[in-house]
């Protein structure tokens, strides 16, 4: 960001974006390009691959009905059934034709069945039937076949789940997302992520539907797992890097790349209750500090494809409707010219369940006002437009403007000049040697070491208890599928130890009935049949010198709570079912008990916690994540995570998160005040040292910026990470801030005795707040710039800004 022109002034943004869909806000045409030559006019211009794109899409929507205009704003899920053979999954061109004279613009998840035979329209899942590579691409290949022999030839454009991992069989599976957010590796996330996106274009697919960049704030929230945590600036950095790894560089799609979809905007991640899409309780000033950075950073940094707002309302106004979020500040105020896709079915829901609207008619008027371009998964209330724009009720330039955006992605992804997808291809680049590589490196980096009295790491020697619900299980977390091999913790340790030391094992507990996360009722596993487990588990753990216990959370309860009848999300956060009972009676033992904690929530566990020897806090560590679990355990790599989330105590303390205003966390009766955990907190097994920040300068202007050099130094025994983390707080402003606010960190590895210096800058971008006129200001005055390995281990120093 640029800075300020005056003291108090608001700074002036200045994107830095590469702006991939040109000034199509307007639908008029621009002209030609003087010195560009054109193909001959006997060729239509939006054939042609040299012609600017903006040309492109006004040459070919001059073409165009009223129902092929409306018709690249649908797509097509449980609808795929119209278009596929009757009883079967075959690609049906006649039958297209039949049903979508018009053509369709979007095909959502071809690797599913849905729209076949016995396969059900609900969340995907272990029950969501996929295809496999072959019939996958198959499918795609014969709808672009269609496409291109359609009247205009517009082909169609399909997009995929691709949360941690292209969902769908053999893809590779990295850690969840809120593990990769706790490794702070800007890097590994942009290495994942295209390795993700190269997945997804195999199979015919140029649309994924991540990064996920909504702020956490509440534990109780099943989607908690899909986020990068709970601060601005490290959601942010996670975001672009996944964007850059998905995307490229290039203003068109490169082979082997994908456009992303940014989401949730927003307020997502603080909904009422911690009901997902309950309304969020956020003013305007709120949103601007905490929720809107993110989204700010990524569309003002790269070059993304879509942006995908969040079903929640906010202050009465659900975004699907909300024209100041999506026209005003999106697009006005950053400078977005994307596409914005809604989320599955959130158009729907203005009439069913915000009633802001009084049927599909009324959702479709008020989405396409509010800007949003293609209605996901099944286009139902957009199918009502043709009519509405007939009888005069909608006006024609906003489905203009709409189909104009979803053609401009489809130009600039190179679909008009593409040729069929190789399933060979597909095959060799799916899941393969490279891609297991970086998820194991992914699954390393994600560890983090909550606590240990000295007990990590282990020895391979003697007896060993492996044991618990999450022991002989590779748990992958929300929008997942199965990948072409996964390592449970069980199997890691196995591998690890080999016939060093005797492995044991035993289920310990079920936490629920099914693993089948697409199930909508969760029951908890027989409590009658799990104390006989739990006895079984004390048997086999009497003889063994230490036990591993892996414990935490199942895909079935920290989830998404798409519907009433099929919930994700909890009034407790302390472990479920009978864990509890079955860490007692282990503890009981008097033998050394390490946790390996296996989940999608924070583990608020104070209980367990106080009572371990060691915590290792893995998440869903993906599809090799036993081994990197092992290797912690044991001590062949060394845990460098830090936690992207405040951990609470109990459930009382929500919403908790560090970078709270002064007046929060007074203190409660007969209860702690502090968090169970730190934003920003995770172990070693070396000690570091981390100095006070050095500055450039120790007064700057307001439109200035200040260099920030800090020492880290290992001064332990062990080669390993440590993540140093600058934070800054301003100390008297107009309006309250927060007491700490992170502006900067990085990972680095250190061998025993090394020392490093780390240099940061902090430009007018970090010192800016929201004034009581709503304006982006510096403001003169002494802030606090602070350093070190968590939020609440800081050393400091002060900076004058005049």
């Amino acid at each position: 960001m640029a800075g300020t022109n005056t003291a108090g002034s608001a700074p002036t943004l200045m994107p830095t974006r590469r702006d991939l869909f040109g000034l199509l806000g307007s639908v008029s045409i621009t002209g030609l390009i003087p010195g560009v030559a054109y193909a001959a006019t006997a060729s239509p211009t939006y054939r042609d691959p040299r012609a600017p794109v903006d040309l492109r899409v006004r040459d070919l929507m001059a073409r165009m009905t009223l129902e092929e205009k409306v018709g690249q704003t649908i797509s097509l899920w449980a609808t795929k059934a119209d278009v596929m053979m009757p009883g079967g999954l075959d690609f049906d061109p006649a039958r297209a034709t039949a049903a979508y004279p018009a053509g369709f613009g979007q095909v959502t998840r071809p690797s599913d069945k849905r729209g076949g035979p016995s396969v059900a329209v609900t969340a995907g899942g272990t029950g969501a039937a996929w295809r496999g590579t072959a019939s996958t691409i198959a499918f795609v290949n014969a709808v672009q076949r269609w496409a291109r022999g359609t009247r205009l030839g517009i082909p169609v454009i399909f997009h995929e789940e691709s949360l941690h991992g292209y969902m769908a069989p053999d893809a590779t599976m990295f850690p969840q997302a809120i593990g990769m957010a706790g490794s702070f590796d800007r890097d590994l996330m942009r290495r994942g992520q295209a390795i993700i996106g190269r997945e997804v274009r195999a199979h015919g697919s140029h649309l994924s539907l991540s990064p996920v960049v909504d702020i956490a704030r509440d534990p109780r929230w099943g989607r908690i797992e899909e986020t990068f945590g709970e601060d601005p600036y490290l959601c942010g950095e996670m975001g672009v890097a996944a964007v850059e790894g998905l995307q490229g560089d290039s203003t068109t799609l490169a082979p082997g790349k994908v456009f992303a979809t940014l989401k949730h905007m927003t307020g997502h991640g603080q909904p009422q209750a911690g009901n997902n899409i309950g309304p969020a309780p956020i003013g305007e000033r709120e949103l601007r500090e905490s929720f809107f950075p993110p989204f700010r950073s990524v569309v003002t940094r790269t070059g993304i494809g879509a942006v995908m707002p969040s079903y929640n309302e906010i202050d009465g106004v659900p975004s699907h409707a909300n024209h100041w979020l999506l026209g005003k500040v999106l697009r006005g105020e950053w400078g977005f010219s994307g596409a914005i896709v809604s989320d599955y079915g959130a158009i729907e829901e203005l009439d069913t369940i915000h009633d802001v609207a009084r049927d599909l008619n009324g959702a479709a008027k008020l989405a396409l006002a509010a800007g949003v371009d293609s209605a996901l998964p099944d286009g139902l209330a957009y199918r009502t437009l043709p009519a509405q724009v007939r009888a005069g009720t909608v006006p024609i330039a906003q489905v203009d403007a709409a189909c104009a955006r979803m053609l401009a992605l489809k130009f600039h992804a190179g679909l008009f000049e593409e040729s069929s997808v190789d399933p060979r291809a597909a095959a060799r680049l799916t899941g393969n040697a490279e891609a297991r590589g970086v998820a194991l490196e992914a699954a390393r980096k994600s560890m983090c070491l909550l606590t240990n009295d000295g007990t990590l790491p282990l020895a391979p020697k003697g007896k060993i208890a492996v044991i618990g619900p999450n022991a002989a299980i590779a748990r992958l977390g929300g929008y997942s599928a199965p990948p072409r091999q996964a390592v449970s913790l069980l199997d890691g340790v196995r591998a690890l130890v080999g016939g060093a030391a005797t492995i044991v094992h035993a289920q310990g507990v079920f936490i629920t009935q099914s693993e089948d996360r697409s199930q909508d009722a969760v029951l908890l596993a027989d409590p009658a049949k799990n104390r006989a487990l739990i006895a079984e588990a004390v048997e086999v753990a009497r003889g063994a010198g230490t036990i591993i216990l892996a414990i935490g959370d199942t895909e079935q309860t920290s989830r998404e709570g798409f519907s009433a009848n099929h919930l994700g999300d909890r009034t407790t956060l302390d472990l479920i079912g009978e864990q509890n009972a079955l860490f007692d009676a282990l503890h009981a033992l008097g033998k050394p008990i390490v946790i390996a904690a296996i989940n999608g929530r924070p583990p608020s566990w104070p209980g367990v916690i106080a009572k371990a020897n060691a915590v290792l806090e893995c998440w869903y560590p993906g599809q090799e994540g036993g081994t990197a679990m092992a290797e912690a355990l044991f001590g062949r790599i060394n845990p460098g995570a830090k936690l992207p989330v405040t951990v609470v105590r109990e459930v009382g303390q929500v919403p908790f998160y560090y970078n709270r205003k002064p007046s929060t966390q007074r203190g409660y009766l007969f209860a702690e005040t502090a968090p169970l955990f730190p934003f920003g907190h995770g172990l070693s097994y070396t000690r570091f040292e981390v100095s006070a920040p050095r500055l450039s300068a120790a007064k700057i202007g307001i439109a200035g910026s200040v260099g920030v050099e800090v020492d880290v130094a290992n001064i332990g025994q062990r080669a390993g990470d440590e993540v140093v983390q600058l934070y800054v707080r301003d100390q008297v402003s107009s309006v309250a801030r927060p007491v700490m606010e992170l502006k900067g960190f990085e990972r680095v590895t250190l061998a025993p005795g090394e020392r490093r210096t780390l240099r940061f800058t902090l430009g007018p971008d970090a010192f800016a707040l929201w004034d009581v006129d709503m304006r982006e200001v510096v403001e003169p005055g002494l802030f606090t710039i602070m350093a070190g390995p968590s939020s609440a281990q800081l050393k400091s120093a002060i900076l004058e800004i005049a």
